[in-house]
C-alpha cells in the first residue's frame, strides 16, 4: 500500500524538492499573522497574501546572498 508518509522522504533527497516545504510553513505563518490582526475574513486573506509575499521575497534575497557568498569563496 502507497502511502504519503513513506514517499516524503523520498521526494525530501531531491534538493528542489526541499522548496517544496516551504509551501505550507508559508501559508500557515501568514495566515496565524494576519489573524492576530485582523478579525474578519477578507482583510485576513489580503494581509495573508501580503505576508506571504513578504516572506517569499525574503527568503529569494536571502538565497542569493548565500549564493553569492558560495560563488565568492
Amino acid at each position: 500500500m502507497f502511502s504519503l508518509l513513506t514517499f516524503l522522504p523520498t521526494l525530501a533527497a531531491l534538493p528542489a524538492a526541499r522548496l517544496l516545504y516551504a509551501i505550507p510553513l508559508i501559508v500557515v505563518v501568514s495566515l496565524v499573522y494576519a489573524a492576530t490582526r485582523h478579525e474578519r475574513w477578507a482583510p485576513i486573506l489580503e494581509h495573508a497574501w501580503d505576508t506571504a509575499l513578504w516572506i517569499i521575497g525574503f527568503m529569494a534575497v536571502v538565497f542569493v546572498v548565500l549564493m553569492a557568498v558560495t560563488w565568492w569563496f
